[in-house]
């Protein structure tokens, strides 16, 4: 699994509780969100498909498309995650373009697994 670490000293940083949602189904969305530390689970209709851990990312695809968030995500355990919006994440494609290749290998990774399960 694809890891970036970039993120850990970010000036827009959530702290989270265990249990604590940080965006919803259906909510509409403007930014991403790269782990830092803790966990971060995933369901799609209450059910749970994927954990994310420190330098995994979520809610990329709401930076490249305008459809409302298609999944839940929840701090399994006390977690901090930088926020990445879309000024930010242009910056970093444009600057470090391996960085667009990792979010996409990312996105690749996730479809895959999403499409094993089905």
């Amino acid at each position: 699994m694809v890891e970036i670490n970039i993120f850990k000293h970010s000036q827009d940083m959530v702290e989270l509780q265990p249990g604590q949602v940080l965006f919803s189904d259906g909510d509409p969305g403007d930014c991403m969100y790269a782990v830092v530390e803790g966990q971060v689970g995933l369901t799609v209709h209450g059910i749970a498909v994927e954990e994310v851990g420190p330098g995994g990312i979520l809610g990329e695809m709401a930076l490249i498309d305008p459809a409302p968030r298609s999944a839940t995500a929840t701090a399994l355990a006390a977690a901090r995650v930088a926020r990445v919006d879309q000024r930010l994440f242009t910056y970093l494609v444009h600057e470090h373009p391996t960085f667009a290749l990792q979010v996409m290998t990312a996105m690749a990774e996730r479809l895959r697994r999403a499409n094993s399960r089905s």
